[in-house]
């Protein structure tokens, strides 16, 4: 059985309630042995709320370190500081060899932010820990299938932030998590930036000088890749089957129509990393956390989608 790392993410959200959830379903432990990687404190009480018991007997937790008495519904610097720990250790652990793959609950960009902690998020700090050069964030859920060129940056600053190179080895990267996916004969349509993709160079320039470009690069080193596509198109054929995955140039125009339609079932993976890392597609949630309300579906998503794609190491 596959030894799954699922860290319990922000403190203060919904995190723990969810990895708890999905820890002790019946789907999530048919195809894995889920590790919980949090406090034990917090991860007990997250059960309590939730109308379960966490057997230590039963269900595997380990502490790296106690978060201690932080506040519920909101960010704060031990929540931040903890929740780098966990992650820290999920990642040694699979590049060791300990877990198979690894599942991240929420996050608070702005808890990581008081900590003292330089990253924006899940993905340039996983790509830091391992030291990874080339990675992007995947997108999955019902038809869709989304990798984004940039992330989480300023909307203002996505025009400066693209070219040819950056577009290229995302539709590269986009390429491999189709095979990673078993899809052996697959197709990539790449979105444009502008309204209508561009209209010619009439609403901008990026299509002609920048992405088109990227995608003939990536069409040279045999990628099946088309496009530019306008962005209130490309997605359509995603939907309807007739290509297998998108790339978006920035992240909302990825994520609105993911979310739009798998909302609650949606999984972020993050591609090229030495290792599998899938997360729930929503954030920590500090509205509705704490009160037994949060739904793990996405969650549950991600764990067996991490399962799928690891390969056997090793049973533990």
């Amino acid at each position: 059985m596959k030894r799954i790392a699922i860290t319990m993410g922000d403190a203060g959200g919904v995190g723990p309630e969810v990895a708890v959830k999905a820890a002790l379903s019946e789907d999530v432990r048919r195809v894995c042995r889920p590790c919980l990687i949090g406090d034990r404190e917090v991860l007990g009480e997250a059960a309590r709320v939730s109308g379960f018991c966490l057997d230590p007997e039963e269900t595997e937790v380990i502490q790296p370190q106690p978060v201690g008495d932080v506040p519920k519904g909101r960010p704060s610097p031990r929540s931040g500081e903890a929740s780098y720990a966990y992650v820290k250790y999920a990642v040694d652990g699979c590049l060791r060899g300990d877990f198979h793959a690894m599942v991240t609950a929420p996050i608070s960009k702005e808890a990581l932010r008081m900590a003292g902690l330089p990253w924006p998020g899940h993905t340039e700090m996983l790509a830091e820990l391992t030291s990874a050069q080339r990675y992007a964030m995947m997108l999955v859920g019902g038809p869709l299938r989304v990798v984004l060129v940039t992330i989480h940056v300023p909307l203002r600053e996505v025009p400066d932030m693209l070219s040819k190179e950056a577009i290229a080895g995302k539709i590269e990267l986009a390429d491999e998590a189709c095979r990673m996916l078993g899809l052996q004969s697959h197709s990539i349509a790449v979105s444009g930036l502008n309204p209508h993709g561009g209209e010619g160079g009439l609403f901008g320039r990026e299509e002609i000088e920048v992405i088109r470009p990227a995608v003939e690069a990536a069409r040279q080193k045999g990628v099946n890749a088309s496009g530019p596509f306008p962005p209130d198109v490309v997605f359509r054929l995603a939907y309807t089957g007739e290509v297998d995955m998108v790339v978006a140039m920035y992240h909302d125009q990825g994520l609105i129509p993911l979310k739009m339609i798998a909302f609650d079932e949606g999984v972020n993976v993050t591609l090229g990393l030495p290792l599998i890392r899938t997360s729930p597609d929503h954030g920590t949630a500090y509205d509705i956390a704490w009160k037994g309300a949060a739904r793990p579906e996405s969650m549950k998503e991600a764990v067996r989608l991490a399962a799928s794609l690891t390969p056997r190491r090793r049973d533990t």
